[in-house]
């Protein structure tokens, strides 16, 4: 069904956007490219192409870092020219909708509301859901219901751990640790191990796949500049160290949700136990974080089919589905 609105899952990383006028959803990088002073350049996956390879001239960055805004300029840029993007040029008076992370303060909050309002998309309302309860509506999950849910969204810079009930977030603990940090932790091992040096896009990718490498049985290749010899290389790197490395992080988001468990209330408890873990967010497809949660809990698991686009289709249900209409707030009516 068309409806004149847009959702919107500002990640650091990738940008999610439900179109309802169109009734289709719309996923691209995070990131601008800004040439000179205060040119664009390129934006969305075109400036993804450019990182890491761009001249000095030209400067790459993500406006969004540990979950919020940190450059309002360029992300006012980046949301005007995708909602014009997707509206083929005529932006029409429409409302938004859009996923804010819990733990944030009443200023970043209201900072996620100025974004609509000042780049030029004709907002009529800014609506904000909290980040978690779009989660487990994009999963599947009636949150509405007095059953407790955990949801463990891992992104790029943070991992936000939530215990939700009757429509609210009962307990919530946003960290700073996701696939940026897992990044970063690959490309220290693979210079200290290889004396290799490789760029985040590498790493991205020896991140993402691992998992299918270790089923074949075999070493991933990785291209780099050899730290001795100063010449461009190809080497082969063992997935066992790849993971040796991803380990401590693991650990930290492991822990942090062992804190919430030990905090939540009996009964809700139990229901964990009886459903078990609700993993989504892109970071959580690395391998053997599933498998070390749920035998560091002694829960089970759940691993969403879709982890990056959880929150936008739980945004497409409450602009969809009345009942969750409540789910929406409007910070010019209240909250």
């Amino acid at each position: 069904m068309s409806i004149n609105a847009f959702g919107i899952d500002l990640g650091s990383s990738n940008i999610k956007i439900y179109n309802g006028i169109d009734d289709t959803y719309f996923m691209e990088k995070n990131m601008i490219a800004i040439e000179g002073r205060d040119s664009l350049f390129a934006y969305g996956d075109s400036a993804f192409d450019m990182y890491e390879k761009a001249p000095d001239n030209i400067n790459i960055s993500f406006p969004v870092a540990n979950g919020v805004i940190a450059d309002i300029k360029n992300m006012d840029t980046l949301i005007h020219y995708f909602i014009s993007d997707l509206s083929h040029g005529s932006v029409r008076p429409a409302d938004y909708y859009i996923a804010v992370p819990t733990d944030v303060t009443e200023v970043e909050r209201m900072a996620f509301c100025d974004l609509i309002r000042d780049s030029n998309v004709k907002a009529r309302r800014v609506l904000t859901v909290e980040k978690a309860l779009a989660d487990g509506l994009g999963m599947d999950i009636d949150v509405k219901t007095s059953q407790g849910v955990l949801v463990v969204d891992v992104g790029f810079d943070t991992t936000e751990i939530s215990l939700l009930s009757l429509g609210g977030i009962v307990l919530s603990r946003l960290i700073k640790v996701g696939g940026l940090k897992f990044d970063e932790a690959i490309k220290a091992t693979v210079r200290k191990e290889y004396n290799l040096v490789i760029g985040s896009k590498t790493a991205e990718k020896l991140k993402i796949a691992m998992r299918e490498v270790e089923e074949q049985n075999k070493n991933a290749i990785v291209y780099g500049r050899d730290i001795v010899m100063g010449l461009p290389v190809e080497k082969e790197i063992s997935t066992k160290l790849v993971f040796s490395c991803l380990k401590e992080h693991f650990d930290v988001i492991i822990d942090n949700i062992r804190q919430i468990l030990e905090r939540t209330p009996p009964e809700l408890g139990a229901d964990i136990y009886r459903h078990g873990i609700y993993l989504t967010g892109g970071g959580s497809q690395v391998g053997h974080l599933a498998e070390m949660i749920s035998r560091s809990t002694g829960l089970g698991v759940n691993v969403n089919d879709e982890p990056i686009a959880t929150v936008v289709k739980g945004l497409y249900t409450i602009m969809h589905e009345s009942r969750f209409a409540s789910l929406a707030t409007s910070l010019t009516n209240g909250k």
